[in-house]
């Protein structure tokens, strides 16, 4: 799609496609399966058991044609066949039906839980070391990529060790029927694998193409995905600047070029099945020819040439499965190093050994020569000294960017301090535990964020302890309780996503409430009040008089 000249900028995230996180991987790469290994090493008799049933499994595919030409060869085609020996044929033929079904369903069921353990283990591992980082890391990364390692990168490991079973399978079954093949007539074996060069050459072809093709679909869904995430996310400011035939011209270009390499890639990925169906079909037409021939020499027995035709049909469905579980496991390399580049990401803030965790504070704070920045060429803070003393309420006032924000979010410790220190009680607050910040500190910030469950839940979030009652009063002196009440189902209301069901004010009135919940001695506001309205900020000034009452306020 031609976009007009008069057309305005793109604003549509996810339009540039990141090659890192979309390309494939190497076949192969030994750190990543031992990394992935340690997950799935607590569940190896599984896996243990998993293997054999494969075996047995593949075992039984290699006896079927066996059995089959058995029967023909000692009961049907034999001078005086023997009725006897066709029933023992069924029979075995029945008993390794039965084995198959057994084998089968252990080894999905297995690998299945296998699976799905140790990809639950791994997510929890990237969660928590997420939670564990700094917000350096955080604020440099995309929301969606990491969301993309959560879901899809572990997926494909998942995808990757249930098929990687499958595969050894495939191997095994593989030459085991060449073994078989060249055991009953060596020549016909020979003449009948000489389509196999063929294949492969075709493979070599067709890959390297067949690669481009697939990370080009998965590259413009990823555009495409973004496009759309967008639209959805900001549809309140696309309608209020008219945008809307502009944004549906620019993902329906996205859209349109998403399809199209996806119909590339479907042409590429099926490309292979007639090629391997045309070479299964020059295959048997070989048996047929020569090992009819010498079946009417009396040179080869009718049940061998069976046998053949069975083996034939079931050697390239290996070889396709193979060709396909390469590009899984390419995928899965590529996911494992992105996962595990997050896992290796340093926890630049944590606690000391010896980490004080003190039940009471004064609430004196103390800003010695800090100087901080967010970049080492862009210095926020510099050489930055004052002191709170207990109970004292501090107005931190400044224009945009001079580091007001910054100063709230060091003492929180977000972030560690270039020089300098900042001290609770004169003690460095590197020198307390983290827990003991989250106890003494509570923060309200200008954009309150909210979480899916009940305003009661909200209220206390990082209380859980606080009673009902607690919450009603803490709801009481800062004005909330009032609105809440006159909602449905009062302090059970369930919030939608961010709390979106209410207003910025109500949102903000009840991170207030979950300040005061938490009974704190140090407060901090940031910017808390300026998405209210006069009247309700009018309430708020008169709850902060109460909510600051004996703690240290920077506001």
């Amino acid at each position: 799609v031609s976009l007009d000249k008069g057309r305005p900028p793109r604003a549509v995230v996810g339009s540039q496609v990141s090659h890192d996180e979309e390309m494939f991987g190497a076949a192969f790469d030994g750190k990543v399966l031992r990394r992935f290994f340690t997950y799935v090493r607590p569940y190896k008799h599984r896996i243990y058991i998993a293997l054999f049933s494969v075996l047995v499994f593949t075992g039984a595919q290699l006896a079927i044609p066996l059995v089959i030409r058995y029967a023909i060869d000692e009961a049907l085609m034999a001078q005086g066949g023997s009725e006897t020996i066709l029933q023992l044929a069924m029979v075995a033929f029945g008993v390794i039906i039965l084995i198959n079904y057994g084998v089968s369903y252990t080894q999905d069921l297995l690998v299945g839980l296998t699976g799905e353990n140790a990809i639950f283990d791994l997510r929890r591992a990237m969660f928590v070391h997420l939670q564990s980082v700094g917000l350096s890391f955080m604020d440099k990364t995309e929301i969606g990529r990491m969301m993309s390692r959560l879901q899809g990168d572990v997926n494909s490991l998942q995808e990757f060790l249930e098929n990687s079973i499958t595969a050894i399978g495939d191997l095994v079954l593989l030459v085991g029927i060449v073994i078989i093949m060249l055991a009953l007539d060596f020549w016909l074996g020979l003449l009948t694998l000489s389509v196999v060069p063929v294949l492969f050459f075709v493979r070599l072809v067709w890959l390297p193409r067949a690669r481009i093709a697939f990370r080009t679909a998965r590259e413009t869904n990823s555009s495409a995905n973004g496009a759309l995430a967008e639209g959805i996310h900001a549809v309140r400011t696309v309608q209020g600047l008219g945008r809307e035939v502009v944004n549906f011209d620019l993902f329906t270009e996205k859209a349109a070029e998403n399809l199209r390499s996806h119909l590339r890639s479907a042409k590429f990925a099926q490309a292979m099945v007639p090629i391997v169906d045309t070479l299964t079909g020059i295959a048997m037409g070989i048996i047929v020819v020569v090992g009819g021939t010498l079946v009417l020499d009396n040179a080869l027995d009718v049940g061998v040439m069976v046998a053949f035709l069975f083996y034939v049909q079931r050697f390239f469905d290996p070889i396709r499965s193979l060709t396909l579980q390469y590009s899984v496991m390419q995928r899965a390399m590529a996911s494992g190093q992105r996962i595990f580049e997050v896992l290796e990401v340093p926890i630049v803030i944590a606690d000391k050994p010896k980490a004080i965790i003190p039940d009471r504070i004064k609430g004196e704070i103390s800003f010695e020569g800090v100087t901080f920045g967010y970049a080492r060429n862009q210095i926020v803070l510099k050489d930055i000294t004052f002191n709170v003393r207990p109970g004292e309420t501090v107005a931190l006032v400044g224009p945009t960017g001079s580091g007001k924000t910054s100063i709230t979010a060091l003492l929180h410790r977000f972030y560690e301090v270039w020089e300098g220190s900042i001290k609770i009680d004169g003690v460095d607050l590197r020198d307390h535990a983290k827990a003991a910040l989250g106890r003494h500190i509570a923060m309200v910030l200008q954009d309150p964020f909210l979480f899916t469950g009940t305003i009661l839940e909200n209220i206390r979030y990082r209380t859980s302890s606080a009673s009902r009652a607690d919450v009603e009063r803490a709801a009481t002196v800062v004005g909330a309780h009032d609105f809440i009440e006159r909602l449905p189902n009062g302090y059970d209301t369930r919030l939608e996503q961010q709390g979106r069901n209410l207003s910025m004010g109500q949102r903000q009135l009840l991170s207030f409430a979950r300040a005061l919940v938490a009974n704190t001695k140090i407060l901090i506001l940031d910017e808390a009040t300026a998405n209210i309205d006069s009247y309700t900020e009018q309430q708020i000034q008169i709850a902060l008089k109460r909510l600051l009452r004996g703690r240290t306020g920077i506001v």
